[in-house]
């Protein structure tokens, strides 16, 4: 008779029970995953997304896990270095990454290896290994960023309009317009007009191309020709969603204004040379105010001070202004003043004078006469009290002198000395003071 688990042998005629008992014992690996099936839906190129895989130990003795494998690329695991073994009831967590490098689905599966001893015998002793491999389904798709199309060009012009006020005919004034692109594509400036007698625009050099959120500055000037209102615009065309922009301009002009000069001219008369003579004048702005710029003047001995220059008087005022005559030689002289405006008319003043010779002063000393000297020395100083400088050039032998070398406005004094025979000079004589007139 067989009993399970024995061995036996049949020796002739008799069943013989081997004493020894063998046994064997086979672990079937039993690794557990905590999702079978993996999914990461949508995911753009370029990026990734991250899941966990938690690899777990449900045998009765320690499990290795020695080799992962990926069926298809864009997939990657990360976590503890294999080969890894697990005790039994023990897990580990890895990270199944999904980085798609092209937009469509993919799918494929991470294949799992692992294996556990098999023991025979009753020393314990590992003869062998079970391995299984367990499968994770793995699934995305790549998706491709969508790229917002630009937002088309767009001018934008500050300020909207540009009102130059009252301008005087012959006269300018401008003023500055920024033109932005607020769009989010680049604009190409193709074509500026200019509507409106007396408007222009200076710096704006085109074709020219502004990127999104650039801007040009340029000038735009009003010069009438004329009184009265003006009204005009700037057009300016691009590839621009508005590609016809308008800056409306308006101004107006002024008349221009007069200049009367009072007196037209002047005389000074005869003046000594090197002396001055002054004279008053006045400026009027007549109908419209005048502004002047600048004054010449075509002889040297002639000037015009009193007026601060440039100057402008409004309409109906008048300024003061005082006009020197300096005469350099003597004779005639004449001259030119020309007011430089905007004024309509040429406001000039005539201007004449004689330069007449500064007289010849001199100071005519006397004495009383010294016996027993054979002459006399004249000193004289600028100050009293002396030091003095002896002026006769020689030992002058009458009571009187005559100094013609003294200029005019000058104040000498005078002393004398006398001198006898034998060459002997007596000390100063008492001081006296002389006041040349001036001329």
């Amino acid at each position: 008779m067989r009993h399970p688990g024995l061995p036996w042998r049949v020796i002739r005629c008799g069943l013989i029970l081997l004493n020894v008992l063998l046994y064997s014992e086979v672990s079937t690996a039993q690794l557990t995953v905590n999702s079978s099936n993996i999914s990461f839906g949508n995911i753009p190129v370029g990026s990734s997304a991250t899941q966990s895989l938690v690899l777990g130990n449900a045998a009765g003795s320690n499990l290795t896990v020695s080799q992962a494998t990926m069926t298809v690329s864009g997939f990657g695991l990360s976590g503890p270095a294999l080969p890894l073994t697990l005790a039994p009831g023990q897990s580990a967590s890895f990270s199944v990454i999904f980085a798609p490098q092209s937009s469509g689905s993919v799918s494929g599966s991470l294949s799992l290896v692992s294996s556990t001893a098999i023991l025979h015998g009753t020393n314990g002793k590992h003869n062998g290994s079970n391995s299984t491999t367990t499968t994770v389904a793995l699934s995305g798709s790549g998706t491709s960023l969508s790229t917002p199309s630009p937002t088309p060009g767009q001018l934008v012009a500050n300020p909207s309009s540009l009102s130059f006020g009252s301008v005087q005919v012959s006269s300018s004034n401008t003023l500055f317009e920024a033109v932005t692109n607020t769009g989010g594509s680049s604009v190409t400036l193709s074509q500026a007009t200019v509507s409106g007698t007396g408007f222009s625009i200076t710096g704006l050099n085109l074709p020219i191309v502004l990127a999104a959120g650039q801007s040009v500055t340029f000038g735009a000037t009003f010069a009438p020709q004329s009184g009265g209102g003006a009204s005009g615009s700037i057009s300016i065309s691009s590839n621009a969603s508005n590609s016809t922009m308008t800056i409306s301009l308006a101004g107006t002009g002024m008349a221009q204004g007069q200049l009367a000069v009072t007196p037209t001219s002047a005389d000074f008369g005869s003046v000594t040379v090197g002396t001055s003579k002054s004279q008053t004048g006045m400026l009027t702005a007549i109908s419209a105010s005048v502004a002047i710029s600048s004054v010449s003047m075509n002889s040297a001995e002639f000037s015009l001070s009193g007026i601060p220059l440039p100057l402008t008087i409004a309409a109906g005022q008048s300024v003061p202004f005082t006009v020197t005559f300096i005469p350099q030689t003597s004779g005639s002289a004449s001259a030119i003043g020309a007011f430089t405006s905007n004024a309509s008319n040429s406001a000039v003043e005539t201007l004449t004078g004689n330069g007449a010779a500064p007289p010849q002063h001199s100071v005519n000393l006397s004495w009383n006469e010294t016996s027993t000297v054979v002459g006399y020395n004249v000193y004289r100083g600028s100050q009293s009290g002396g030091p003095y400088t002896k002026i006769n050039s020689a030992l002058d032998a009458s009571t009187t002198y005559s100094d013609g070398s003294v200029q005019a406005g000058q104040i000498y004094y005078y002393v004398t000395s006398a001198v006898d025979s034998s060459g002997a000079e007596s000390g100063y004589s008492s001081q006296i003071q002389a006041s040349v007139p001036s001329p």
